[in-house]
Formats: structure tokens, C-alpha cells, sequence
């Protein structure tokens, strides 16, 4: 994870809870073309969950776990201390991302990322930082929230007077795949798709939603008021269902 409020994640209660974005994350993996030997960034790389998955498959290879939040970065260290010597972790912006962040491991074969870009909120910038890290040719493998991602929810809580819950980017794929190309990406792919995401009962949905969708504003309230908010945002759902718009990239760096 990286963007504003970073001071607010927990890792480990994050970690507990990302089932869908860790589902999501093992997806995406798949589309990265990897021989096993290669170094890849993992963009944002949470509490770990989904870098695991990634460094089974880089046998010979060496993964970058950046994220801008210690708390996330302290649960990967935690998940991932039997493959350390396959692991730089680095704490940072991905807007602030230039070769000298990575030392050794630049320039990178691939940049892998999930569930991250849509809390980074100048994505011209970000990509072309992704591709100053990149070597010609080198993938650039993402997902993050797209246009209309979480709109119900949303309408949801602005139904109890809430305007405004956090800062984030959900960006049209028409959008998007301009700014790859400005940044210099060859053979760009962008679509994005429904993930609707049911929960089995109240108390997991809750969860969730004061981990990671409403992070921002739950941790704005008095401990004792943050329950009984949570419980009239359920209520106001429809469903217990979020409803997630995921939106895909796939592209390589020019030479």
C-alpha cells in the first residue's frame, strides 16, 4: 500500500483481512511472463501475502518489497524471514521512485502490483517513475480499484453525511492507457472487470471496511463511535457486498 494516510494501516490486522486482494494479487501474477532469475518490484507490497506467491516463482530470482507503510512492511518482514536473502525491503513513495531508491536491484525485469495504484494520486508521474526504473523491454504487471469502483458503497455512506471518506484515483481505462503510452510503455493492455465481493456476516464485513475501504474516516472517530458508524454503513448497503471495479494493466517498457 502507499498513499495518503499510510500512518493508518494496520499490517497485521490488514494481513487478516485482505482475502479479496490477496485472491485478486495470485490472479495478476499469473500474467507475468517470468524464467525464474529475474529481479522484480512488488509495487506495494502489503503485508506480504501476495510477494510470497511471487518469490515461488523466482527460484534463482530476487524480489523489491516496497511499500510506505512501516506497519505493512514490519508484517512482510514477519511472513517473509525464510526468504530474506531473496528480499530488499524498501520504505517508500512510489511517487519519489527513482533508480537510486533500489541500489543494486535497478534497473528491474518487471514491476508486479495490486491493490495499490488507486491510493497513488498523480498516475502520469507514477508511471513514468515505474519506467525509469524499468530495463527496455521490462513488464509492468498491475491492478488497482478502476472508474466506478466501490460506488455503492460509497453512495452508502454519503447517505449518513459523510462527503468525504479518503483520497484516491479510480481512473478510466481509456485514461490510463494514455498515460502508459506517454510514459513510454509499448504493447499496452487495459480493461477492467466486476469483482463484487460478498461477505458471509456483518461482523466480517465491518471488519474489512474499518480495515482497509474506510480506514481513513473510521480512524478519524472516537474509539467508542466507530462500532455503531460501522454498523449504520452496513445497514445502508443494499447488500453485504462491496463492489469492487478492478482495473487491469499489462505493458512493457520501450526501448
Amino acid at each position: 500500500m502507499t498513499g495518503p494516510g499510510d500512518h493508518n494501516w494496520d499490517g497485521a490486522r490488514y494481513d487478516a483481512v485482505a482475502n479479496p486482494q490477496a485472491r485478486w494479487g495470485a490472479m495478476v501474477l499469473e500474467r507475468l511472463e517470468l524464467e525464474g532469475a529475474e529481479t522484480v518490484l512488488d509495487a506495494g507490497c502489503g503485508s506480504g501475502r501476495v510477494t510470497e506467491e511471487l518469490l515461488g516463482r523466482l527460484p534463482c530470482g530476487r524480489v523489491v518489497a516496497l511499500d510506505a507503510s512501516e506497519s505493512m512492511l514490519d508484517q512482510a518482514r514477519l511472513r517473509l524471514e525464510a526468504s530474506k536473502d531473496r528480499l530488499a525491503f524498501v520504505a517508500g513513495d512510489l511517487l519519489e521512485l527513482v533508480p537510486e531508491t533500489l541500489r543494486s536491484d535497478y534497473p528491474l525485469d518487471a514491476v508486479f502490483s495490486t491493490a495499490t495504484f488507486h491510493w497513488v494520486t498523480d498516475h502520469d508521474r507514477l508511471f513514468a517513475n515505474l519506467a525509469g526504473v524499468l530495463r527496455p523491454g521490462g513488464q509492468l504487471v498491475a491492478q488497482c480499484g478502476g472508474e466506478g469502483n466501490i460506488e455503492i458503497l460509497l453512495e452508502a455512506v454519503a447517505s449518513l453525511g459523510v462527503a468525504r471518506l479518503g483520497t484516491w484515483l479510480y481512473a478510466p481505462v481509456e485514461v490510463t492507457e494514455r498515460r502508459l503510452h506517454d510514459a513510454g510503455f509499448v504493447e499496452v493492455q487495459v480493461w477492467a472487470n466486476e469483482e463484487p465481493t460478498p461477505f458471509a456476516d456483518v461482523d466480517s464485513l465491518m471488519d474489512f471496511l474499518e480495515t482497509v475501504c474506510l480506514r481513513d474516516h473510521v480512524a478519524t472517530l472516537a474509539p467508542e463511535a466507530r462500532r455503531p458508524f460501522l454498523e449504520r454503513v452496513v445497514q445502508a448497503m443494499p447488500e453485504p457486498v462491496i463492489d469492487y471495479v478492478r482495473l487491469n494493466m499489462v505493458a512493457r517498457r520501450g526501448a
